[in-house]
């Protein structure tokens, strides 16, 4: 008999499911290149309407959407503020300076969260000799903090203060939904304070494949120009929409299902006085654990956990994560708790 693995590594390895892949295996298909595939301009207009923006580009992956945005917003030689544990910093490969050829100005957050009041430090004064501070991108929900909501109250703020000195700003929104879900208030309210905004459906929402970003019409043909520049330009690309817009319309409300995974998954592994969980910070479907006190790196912890057949992930240098998703049970997670619970240990 087949040894059960639960995997709570990341929300990106569901599979399709049977009905997710009979929408892909039927979909209309046409030359997206051309702007001609139907199946991925449905997509495209439905969630633009979502996040209340005139228009949509679907491209390949999250780092491709947020790289495209980016290129839109900035010219070689600008300074892009960004909070320091932010998933364009530390998990897109230097992208920005390749690419782009600009420089980040990080700064640290709580939580992920950066406040308005911190901003007016990083800009730069309008001088030749320093970089212009051209874009300001926040992340919701946050990855690295855990899948923490941003306050949109501290993104009015900020839009607001952005917006008195000509700075754009974008949203790396890969779990925007998470998000909306969560609080209750529309992926279009949050999306209304940012000039762009990038989400996601390979995560929370198990589509196979792709990322979106929405933004004004003029910035999405700038947008579609760079994703071919950077061989984003697919052809038949529908067969992977159709998967994209079938976990539009049937998986976004389901994802407060996860979010319950997690708070149950927090509270038992909590139960063990070695794992440090702040439950003020279990808002969606992460959990980070503390694992400083036992003396262990996560690495070693990691195959430990792996070993019972529970995969989990490193949240930073000593923390681990587990993230819920819909291919996970109940059944499983508490089973998964209790294994996680069990061994951490000094």
């Amino acid at each position: 008999m087949e040894t059960e693995i639960i995997d709570l590594r990341s929300d990106t390895i569901t599979k399709p499911s049977d009905a997710m892949r009979q929408a892909m295996a039927q979909a209309p298909v046409g030359d997206d290149v051309f702007a001609e595939d139907p199946t991925v301009n449905l997509l495209q207009q439905k969630v633009a309407a979502l996040l209340g923006k005139p228009a949509a580009l679907y491209v390949p992956s999250g780092v491709m959407s947020n790289q495209v945005a980016i290129k839109v917003h900035t010219q070689p030689g600008d300074e892009v503020i960004v909070e320091k544990e932010s998933h364009i910093f530390n998990y897109e490969t230097a992208a920005p300076s390749i690419l782009s050829n600009v420089q980040l100005h990080l700064l640290q957050g709580e939580h992920g969260i950066l406040r308005a009041g911190q901003l007016a430090s990083a800009v730069r004064p309008s001088v030749y000799y320093m970089p212009r501070t051209a874009l300001i991108c926040l992340e919701n929900t946050h990855n690295r903090a855990g899948g923490t909501i941003y306050p949109i109250e501290e993104i009015k703020k900020i839009r607001e203060f952005a917006k008195a000195l000509g700075i754009r700003m974008h949203l790396d929104g890969a779990r925007l939904w998470n998000a909306s879900v969560a609080t209750g208030i529309a992926p279009s309210e949050y999306a209304q304070y940012f000039d762009t905004v990038s989400v996601c459906f390979s995560k929370g929402l198990g589509a196979p494949v792709g990322s979106a970003l929405v933004g004004s019409e003029e910035m999405i043909q700038r947008a579609r120009r760079f994703r071919k520049i950077l061989g984003g330009g697919m052809r038949q690309a529908g067969i992977i929409a159709a998967g994209a817009l079938f976990a539009l319309e049937h998986n976004i409300d389901r994802l407060k299902e996860d979010h319950k995974k997690a708070r149950i998954f927090a509270e038992r592994v909590a139960a063990n006085p070695l794992a440090g969980i702040d439950l003020k910070y279990v808002q969606t479907n992460m959990v980070v654990i503390d694992i400083s006190r036992t003396g262990k790196t996560t690495g070693e912890m990691l195959d430990l956990l792996r070993a019972k057949n529970v995969y989990l992930s490193d949240a930073n240098y000593t923390s681990l994560r587990a993230v819920m998703h819909l291919d996970v049970s109940t059944e499983q997670v508490l089973r998964a708790a209790d294994i996680v619970a069990g061994t951490i240990r000094a």
